[in-house]
Order: C-alpha cells, then sequence, then structure tokens
C-alpha cells in the first residue's frame, strides 16, 4: 500500500488544530456572547503563534516562521483585549439597569411637598405627641419611685443622725389647724427691716428678683423705681413700675401663705419669730400680682401655677 502524500498528512493536523479553534469559539460564544467567541478565538491565536514562535514553525498551522508566529499571537492579544473589553462593559451594564429598575420598584414614593402653614401644624403635632409620651414616662418615673408608708419610715429610721432625712423623723405629723385668731398683723405690721440694711423687705425682693431695676434717688438704691420679672408663675415678662396703679402687677408671694402657716404651727410661735417668718427671704418669690391674688392663701394641695417649675414632674395632671 502506498504511503500518503506529504502534502495530505501536513492537511490533516491542520484540520484537527482549525476543529479545536471552532470548539473553542463556540463554547465562547455559548458562555458569553459574541464578546466570549472572540476571546476564545484570541486565545486560540495566541497558543498557536507562540508555540510556532518557539518551533520556528508551524507547517500544520500554515505557520511557515517565527516571525508570522509573531504576528497571529500579537493578533490574538489583541483579539483578547477586544474581547475582554466588550465583556465587562455589557455585563456592568445590563447590571446597572437591573439595579435601577430594582430601586425604582423598591423606593417609596417621594413625600408630597407641604406647604408653610402644613409644616407648622405638622411640626406642632409631632410636638404634642413627644410631649404627651414624655408626660406618661415622666409619670410612670414618679409612681416608681413612690415609697409606700412602711418603705418611707424605714428610710427616715435609718438615715444619718445630721442629716436632713433624719430631722425629718423629729416632726409632728398633724392634720390641718381651724384658722380661728388669724390676723396678718399677727405677723408683724406689713414690710420691716430685719437685716437692718436700710431697706424693708418688699424693696429688697425686688431688687434681688427684677433685672434693670432703676431707684428713687437719695434713697442709696433701696426704693425701685421699676424694672423687669422674669415671672416663674406664668413664664411671662412684667414690666414693673412704682405708682399707685401700677405697684401691684408686682406683688411679693410668700409661697407658704401666713394663715396656711397660722393653721399649720405659726400660731405657737412668739411674736418676734413670726416676723422673722413673714420677711424671710427664702419665702419669698415676686411674681405676677393676678397669679399670687389668685393663689391666696392656698398650699400646694389646693393651688400650683399653670407653669412647671424646672426639675419638677411633667405630668400635667399634678398642674392646674
Amino acid at each position: 500500500m502506498p504511503a500518503p502524500s506529504t502534502s495530505r498528512a501536513r492537511w490533516l493536523p491542520a484540520g484537527l488544530v482549525g476543529a479545536v479553534a471552532l470548539l473553542f469559539v463556540i463554547a465562547g460564544a455559548a458562555t458569553n456572547g459574541f464578546a466570549g467567541a472572540i476571546v476564545m478565538l484570541g486565545l486560540t491565536a495566541v497558543l498557536l503563534g507562540v508555540g510556532a514562535s518557539i518551533a520556528g514553525r508551524a507547517r500544520w498551522a500554515f505557520i511557515s516562521s517565527r516571525r508570522v508566529g509573531g504576528v497571529v499571537a500579537a493578533a490574538g492579544v489583541a483579539a483578547l483585549l477586544v474581547g475582554g473589553a466588550t465583556a465587562p462593559t455589557t455585563a456592568s451594564t445590563t447590571a446597572s439597569v437591573e439595579a435601577t429598575v430594582e430601586t425604582a420598584a423598591e423606593a417609596p414614593p417621594a413625600p408630597p411637598t407641604l406647604s408653610a402653614a402644613e409644616a407648622e401644624a405638622a411640626a406642632e403635632a409631632a410636638l404634642a405627641d413627644a410631649e404627651t409620651a414624655e408626660a406618661a414616662v415622666a409619670a410612670d418615673a414618679l409612681a416608681a419611685a413612690s415609697l409606700s408608708d412602711a418603705a418611707a419610715e424605714a428610710a427616715v429610721a435609718g438615715a444619718g443622725r445630721t442629716t436632713a432625712l433624719a430631722a425629718l423623723a423629729a416632726v409632728e405629723v398633724k392634720g390641718r389647724a381651724p384658722r380661728t385668731g388669724y390676723d396678718r398683723g399677727n405677723f408683724g405690721s406689713g414690710w420691716v427691716d430685719t437685716d437692718r440694711n436700710g431697706c424693708d423687705t418688699r424693696n429688697d425682693i425686688l431688687a434681688r428678683d427684677l433685672t434693670g431695676e432703676t431707684f428713687k434717688p437719695g434713697t442709696r438704691d433701696c426704693v425701685v423705681l421699676t424694672g423687669s420679672l422674669a415671672d416663674p408663675y406664668s413664664a411671662r415678662t412684667i414690666g414693673f413700675q412704682r405708682g399707685q396703679d401700677t405697684s401691684d402687677d408686682v406683688q411679693i408671694d410668700h409661697v407658704v401663705a401666713l394663715s396656711d402657716a397660722w393653721q399649720k404651727g405659726a400660731q405657737g410661735l412668739d411674736a418676734g419669730r413670726r416676723i422673722a417668718f413673714a420677711n424671710d427671704p427664702l419665702n419669698l418669690l415676686a411674681v405676677d400680682g393676678p397669679l399670687n391674688m389668685q393663689k391666696g392663701d392656698g398650699d400646694a394641695a389646693s393651688w400650683l401655677p399653670r407653669t412647671r417649675p424646672t426639675g419638677a414632674p411633667t405630668s400635667r395632671a399634678r398642674w392646674r
């Protein structure tokens, strides 16, 4: 049997190489479309070109010299770059479009634009809700902090001898006595100068509690003529001006009213101690005149100001 010709033997591996390259291209196209086919074609060209450059030639792949092999390898590299650049861009664009669509589908609709009046009303409603929640929390805390009678007695009994809590144990608890025999004169005739600084107690308290005050000339800064009061009972700023029709706008309040004190033990004090009590700066405040008249001789169980003092419970039910 005659031997196959050299030309025929050359075509057999060339056909095999072509078939393998075609399979690579088809696999790349199936995986990543046109970009994948270009990448696999470039990879095949690089392998053939590099192999021919090393061997000197690859006649079975129709590469006759190292120079031709280098050209084939360079073309393969170019194909790899083109395919690689195309594939990520396509994938990235697709992913970006999909992410944008998903975000748009999941994002809540934009809130409608509110007018200034609507925004103010919404802010006030939110503030009211916050105050309600704060009041509820404070009321719960106050209730939790309250002691039973037995617990309070135990706390007082266990206090140190020099503490105020221990001194509380010596205070006798009684009911309110009758108002019988009360008279304002029992506490002295009006305001007096108990601290002997040359000014009566009313002017001392006005000078202490007012700001921007002015004084009557020739009184050694004693008689207050004008000033401004940050009223603790109404939270208003009240202008004070001494005069027959204006002085009562600001009055000096006995926080523990004299009549209330009379019913709770002051009737048992001597005259000197009652006068000292009526002029005690610790029990006196410059306040809004009408509110002081409204309070009268009420105690904390019967009258409290609308404005909550700093540090007091926030529950509105406790404030009239």
